[in-house]
């Protein structure tokens, strides 16, 4: 049987529009004001077909509403093999009128928050990558879509360039020193562990020399001579 005609649920735009305006009301009162931070690609690997050295040149300003009402998701703050890890993860929702008005309209290719793009949080000051856009958080109010969730992990810094022209951005990840001023090659473990103090390079090799005698020619077998008849 069909559904009345009198009630139109899913169509009526009056009521959509209401539904956005009030939306986006709600999110200028108890949201929050975050920068979203486009992507653009650098030194693009055909093989591999992956983006190694992004470059972060335009941001824009919008509010969002945080959903994360008690605190950072995800694993936390924990010790592994690798030393410590911070793993937080953050959900910002955005109107979609919202990120239409101060994104699409600025730069048309985007239509809707993208994976890989980044979101700056001013009031802990850090820097979020946006892993997952879910645009059915809110299932079709009145037949409609009014807003986007980003679901976002603490971005991990691997050569990324900033040049957004907003110094709390750009200068984001300057006290991390990633240039090489000394080559190691050619120098003994002894000297190499005098670059770095957490090495263990001297005394991995005297762990060494009381297991394998180096001074044999083959020190990994037990002479073993295998004929080729």
């Amino acid at each position: 049987m069909a559904t009345n005609v009198f009630f139109r649920n899913y169509d009526n735009f009056n009521e959509q529009n209401l539904i956005d305006d009030l939306v986006i009301e709600s999110i200028k009162i108890y949201g929050v004001d975050v920068m979203y931070i486009k992507r653009s690609l650098g030194a693009v690997d055909e093989v591999l077909n992956e983006d190694d050295l992004p470059i972060y040149d335009e941001m824009f300003q919008f509010e969002a509403y945080v959903k994360n009402v008690d605190g950072f998701e995800g694993e936390g703050d924990f010790l592994s093999k690798f030393g410590l890890q911070i793993r937080d993860s953050i959900t910002f929702c955005v109107a979609n009128r919202t990120f239409e008005k101060y994104v699409t309209r600025e730069v048309v290719e985007i239509i809707r928050p993208r994976e890989g793009d980044l979101i700056y949080f001013p009031l802990n000051e850090k820097m979020f990558e946006i892993k997952f856009v879910e645009h059915e958080s809110v299932f079709y109010q009145s037949g409609a879509l009014q807003v986007q969730d980003m679901r976002c992990e603490l971005i991990e810094y691997s050569g990324q360039r900033f040049n957004t022209g907003f110094p709390a951005i750009d200068d984001y990840f300057d006290d991390i020193d990633t240039t090489v001023t000394t080559t190691l090659q050619g120098l003994s473990n002894t000297d190499a562990q005098g670059y770095d103090s957490l090495a263990d390079n001297f005394t991995f090799e005297q762990e060494g020399d009381n297991i394998l005698d180096f001074s044999d020619q083959d020190p990994f077998t037990e002479n073993i001579t295998i004929s080729d008849s």
